[in-house]
């Protein structure tokens, strides 16, 4: 499945999809969709045609752009490099929160940490890659799992990987600092522990504790793009994502995700998704969207 291709003659290229200060034609989103695509992997159709119009209006009006004609034409030159990777930006969801689908901080913590902690303690390597973190809620929900079995984790050769294909996002998760609202699934113990309340401009924030922020490295990364890691990951979480990829893509990113994990890693993925293609034969489905490698089926690839 591929994101809006030539049209088949019963369509009109300049039939508007969503309308408002800018129409957007159906010639539009194919540009649209078709960098999109190219460039992270999210598929877009024109059911999307809204969400699309009302991500990228204002941005094109910011720009000082007459409409989507002139947008798409700016965002497919090489002068509009910027103005593309803000449109990717605009068009990548990033909802999340602390602890989202508990239940694989519960299994993580229960029945993967405590062997990989007894590993840290006797000098060995722990890795643990959040694979699309958005604005940092999930790696610091990963840390504090560990931190509550493993105070001093930073002490020990246990890091977190922490990546995503927006920079901006990125930068909200190394500050760390979140509204209260934001906090409503951490336990009053964790916050009254790795929390600190913050004056940002006048309004009431929560930074997490620099003890915490220390166990995570936050990089930009395209799972689209080459993968830089020279070693394996004992955990994956890569949630809410691929399911924005079509089925060829996601098919490839399991099995990439599977190159990178050991005999017995753990992989933990959204609640709509689940593994399929050749890596479906080399997990074990061990719970609700908790997967475990274990190696059975030969040829890994990356």
């Amino acid at each position: 499945m591929k994101p809006l291709g030539a049209f088949d003659g019963r369509q009109s290229p300049d039939e508007v999809l969503a309308s408002g200060e800018y129409p957007l034609t159906r010639r539009d989103l194919t540009e649209i969709a078709a960098m999109i695509y190219s460039d992270a992997g999210i598929y877009l159709n024109e059911t999307k045609a809204s969400l699309v119009y009302s991500r990228l209006s204002k941005h094109i009006r910011n720009l000082g752009l007459r409409g989507f004609r002139e947008y798409c034409a700016l965002v497919s030159s090489a002068e509009g490099a910027q103005a593309r990777r803000e449109m990717l930006s605009h068009l990548t969801t990033n909802f999340t929160r602390f602890f989202r689908e508990n239940h694989h901080f519960d299994h993580l913590r229960d029945e993967v940490l405590p062997g990989l902690i007894a590993r840290a303690k006797a000098g060995g390597r722990v890795r643990i890659w959040s694979a699309a973190c958005s604005d940092g809620q999930e790696p610091y929900s990963i840390a504090l799992t560990v931190m509550a079995l493993l105070p001093n984790a930073v002490d020990y050769d246990f890091r977190i990987l922490a990546t995503d294909i927006d920079p901006k996002i990125l930068a909200q998760a190394r500050a760390g600092i979140y509204d209260e609202n934001s906090l409503e699934t951490v336990t009053p113990v964790m916050r009254k522990q790795y929390f600190k309340e913050v004056d940002v401009g006048g309004r009431r924030k929560f930074q997490i504790d620099d003890k915490v922020k220390k166990l995570i490295t936050y990089n930009e990364l395209n799972l689209m793009a080459q993968w830089p890691f020279k070693g394996n990951f004992d955990v994956i979480f890569c949630r809410n994502v691929v399911i924005y990829f079509d089925e060829p893509t996601q098919m490839k990113i399991w099995s990439r995700f599977a190159s990178l994990l050991p005999e017995g890693g753990h992989l933990y993925i959204g609640h709509s998704e689940r593994v399929t293609g050749d890596a479906k034969n080399l997990f074990d489905n061990i719970g609700i969207t908790t997967y475990r490698y274990t190696g059975k089926s030969a040829g890994r690839k990356a």
